[in-house]
């Protein structure tokens, strides 16, 4: 059945990408069927896009989003990245809104953070907008876009509308001795923080860094990583678990056999989805 689903899946993906994403419904199969609308604009950068799609059966119910963040070393990357995965997550919940969006990208003149937290900001004040409630909001990222997802939640989220946070490959703490051996840590220590957003006694590095933000009322997380990711070493997954523990925030993690890229390929994606799938169901039930 899932084998089923998953070509069904890859069909529509590649017929999206081939027509340059045009359509304005999608159909999933199952009485399953989203409306989409494509390139919505929340800032005025050519980066501030996102992708919405919203369930076709309309209903009284206020649903809540997913927010998809991709990676890509803060200073590239783009939404398409993760459209199939985005599709497949619409599989299993069909019920809920999804926004896939792009953001600022660091680079030599433009600073990371706070751009990036701040158009995950954005995108939640679009929703709230558009939708005419203000939802509750999963965050989901991989490599950049599961420490953004992290940062944001822990740090940013003033109001309180983070729910869950679901990080990929994310690294959740950039003072980790091995994780200075990142080929791009120079960046991450140049460029991913603006010096003038930070106030004193604390370092730029530290105020990247998700974990030094977690508190009691930091929302769930689950965490997924790679038992051979030459990227993340392991001791992020180490760090970030013993945080959660020590501040007693609901969290679960899980490791696939593979690299830092191979998150996303079968049978690893459909562990996840339904990994995802149980703690969102254990989260509603608090």
């Amino acid at each position: 059945m899932k084998k089923d689903i998953k070509i069904i899946l890859i069909s529509l993906s590649l017929l999206f990408l081939w027509t340059g994403c045009k359509e304005k419904k999608i159909k999933l199969g199952h009485d399953i069927n989203f409306d989409k609308e494509e390139n919505i604009h929340y800032g005025k950068s050519s980066e501030q896009v996102m992708d919405l799609y919203i369930p076709s059966t309309r209903t009284n119910k206020e649903k809540d989003v997913f927010i998809i963040i991709h990676g890509g070393g803060w200073r590239a990357g783009d939404k398409s990245q993760l459209t199939f995965f985005t599709l497949s997550m619409m599989q299993k919940f069909p019920d809920h809104i999804f926004v896939n969006m792009n953001y600022r990208l660091a680079s030599a003149t433009s600073f990371g953070l706070p751009n990036q937290t701040d158009d995950i900001k954005k995108v939640t004040e679009l929703l709230k907008n558009k939708l005419g409630y203000n939802p509750s909001v999963i965050l989901l990222g991989n490599s950049a876009g599961g420490h953004l997802s992290m940062l944001y939640a822990y740090k940013f989220d003033t109001d309180k509308k983070v729910k869950a946070v679901i990080n990929i490959v994310g690294p959740a703490d950039l003072s980790d001795p091995d994780f200075k051996n990142y080929q791009e840590y120079s960046f991450v220590e140049s460029r991913l923080v603006d010096p003038e957003t930070i106030k004193t006694g604390i370092s730029k590095i530290d105020f990247a860094s998700p974990v030094k933000w977690i508190k009691s009322d930091s929302p769930p997380t689950l965490s997924y990583y790679g038992n051979s990711d030459r990227v993340i070493p392991s001791t992020q997954e180490k760090r970030l678990d013993s945080a959660l523990t020590a501040n007693h925030v609901i969290h679960e993690s899980y490791q696939f056999n593979g690299g830092h890229l191979d998150w996303d390929k079968q049978p690893h994606d459909v562990f996840l989805i339904d990994k995802i799938e149980t703690f969102i169901k254990r989260i509603d039930k608090k």
